[in-house]
């Protein structure tokens, strides 16, 4: 290799490793700085929980690279932020419903006998919790979940309710401390799920929000070195390096006939997340009031299909891209053209570009592919998108590999837990997609070795693991090899 081709591997490598290839953890430099309100992967796909199949799931996944031990105030989600599901059924780039989050933290502040003193704990927990005992639980995380129709400047926000209780209002599981404080987390988590009402229909749904086991797989630190790895290798050669993390998932199944319109399947979907415009710090912050944040709504994280913000938006325009809609999409028409991926493999390994304009890239990202899950009418726009009208495959017949490996139900016909996503993004932007003479080595088995499938998660809402503990500690890495 030349020395100026190492220096351009070097920059590019530079550039990739300074934003991170983990789908979206800490993908751009003002989201870094805020994780609880960054998104770091977004699926959508037909549910293939048996009996489930007329249902489709929405996962958005935020607050990155959890550490299971990260006491003692673990990882709540932000009370002024607005967390958003957003889907477009039309295919005009523009959201038609919304389904919104937003948080509350109580705290009930706990207090025991110090000497002749009552004295608060400086702890979210005093004792163990269980699903029918919370006594000890010093600080409880609520949430409500919202519908919009149509545009989110000036729809009506309608709750959704749990259709047993009929409340608006649903609790949100502490963060999976240690065996000790929750002995029996699957249970206590699972008593969070709630059955819901749609509002202005008969329809029901699904909800689940709290800490999972982050179910990215992908092996960071030899591609930062310079993709210290052989990217023809076995597929399961290296370590997931996000298998001791944790995330924090909000989990929505939705009725498909609640999410379609005008006889068209096809949906896409992607996920935001918002603050207010202003805030202001106080000199006495108290616990649940240590800035005043007002103003409107200003948006800070977006996330639809995986790695484009990673891989393919360049870093000037990362902060931006966050910030924008589908419908501006437009401005970043050239990163998708011309991207620069392929560039920087040339230069470390010698494989050669794929020829240029890449309009596969046009429709894998930003319109769909032809007969697969493009609208009847599209706007050129990044987003998620599933035919819903392409039945599910069952967990025990899926392919990691999606479209690319002949089951339509997978990426990039939305996108499932147990979907391989580097290795089809590698492999689709190095060419598989094209004829040969355009992609000369388009047909080669790119992969970061990391391997994940269905059997990583579980075959039923809301699919992702439990958390880790943060007691008994796990070395690092023991979970990364299967």
């Amino acid at each position: 290799m030349s020395t100026s081709h190492i220096t351009l591997a070097a920059t590019l490598l530079a550039t990739l490793a300074a934003t991170s290839f983990a789908s979206s953890h800490r993908e751009a430099p003002f989201i870094a700085g805020n994780p609880r309100v960054d998104a770091t992967d977004f699926y959508m796909f037909r549910s293939y929980e048996r009996g489930r199949e007329g249902y489709v799931t929405l996962v958005a996944n935020y607050l990155p690279l959890q550490d299971p031990y990260g006491g003692p105030n673990y990882f709540m989600l932000d009370p002024n932020a607005a967390y958003d599901i957003r889907i477009d059924n039309n295919g005009d780039a523009v959201e038609d419903i919304t389904f919104r989050f937003r948080f509350s933290s109580e705290l009930k502040s706990i207090e025991v006998p110090a000497g002749d003193q009552s004295v608060a704990v400086p702890l979210i927990n005093v004792g163990p919790i269980s699903a029918r005992s919370t006594a000890a639980l010093n600080v409880i995380e609520r949430y409500t979940v919202e519908v919009l129709y149509g545009d989110t400047s000036t729809a009506i926000l309608q709750p959704i309710t749990n259709a047993v209780t009929g409340e608006d209002i649903f609790l949100k599981p502490v963060d999976n401390i240690g065996t000790k404080s929750v002995p029996n987390y699957p249970a206590y988590a699972a008593a969070h799920q709630y059955a819901i009402d749609l509002p202005g229909s008969n329809l029901q749904g699904r909800v689940f929000v709290g800490q999972r086991k982050d179910p990215f797989v992908v092996n960071l630190g030899e591609v930062f070195d310079l993709v210290n790895t052989d990217p023809l290798g076995s597929p399961r050669a290296e370590l997931d390096t996000l298998a001791d993390k944790n995330c924090t998932s909000l989990v929505l199944e939705i009725p498909i006939s609640a999410l379609t319109a005008g006889g068209d399947p096809v949906i896409g979907a992607w996920t935001t997340a918002s603050l207010r415009r202003a805030r202001v710090l106080t000199e006495a912050p108290t616990f649940d009031k240590p800035a005043v944040e007002q103003g409107d709504w200003v948006q800070v994280s977006r996330l639809g299909m995986p790695l484009v913000n990673e891989l393919v938006i360049g870093l000037k325009d990362k902060n931006r891209f966050n910030a924008s809609t589908p419908s501006a999409d437009g401005q970043f028409a050239t990163y998708v053209t011309n991207p620069t991926l392929p560039v920087l493999l040339n230069a470390l390994f010698g494989v050669t570009p794929p020829c240029t304009p890449r309009n596969d890239l046009v429709q894998v990202f930003l319109t769909g592919v032809p007969g697969l899950n493009q609208p009847n009418s599209v706007v050129a726009s990044e987003m998620l998108r599933l035919n819903t009208a392409i039945a599910p495959t069952p967990a025990s017949k899926q392919s990691n590999l999606g479209v690319l490996a002949g089951d339509n139900a997978g990426f990039p016909n939305g996108r499932r837990p147990g979907d391989d996503v580097v290795d089809m993004a590698l492999r689709v932007v190095m060419g598989v997609l094209l004829p040969t003479d355009c992609a000369p080595h388009g047909q080669l088995a790119y992969t970061d070795g990391a391997f994940i499938d269905a059997s990583f998660v579980n075959a039923q809402f809301p699919y992702l693991l439990d958390p880790i503990p943060g007691s008994p500690s796990t070395p690092p890495n023991s979970r990364g090899k299967r």
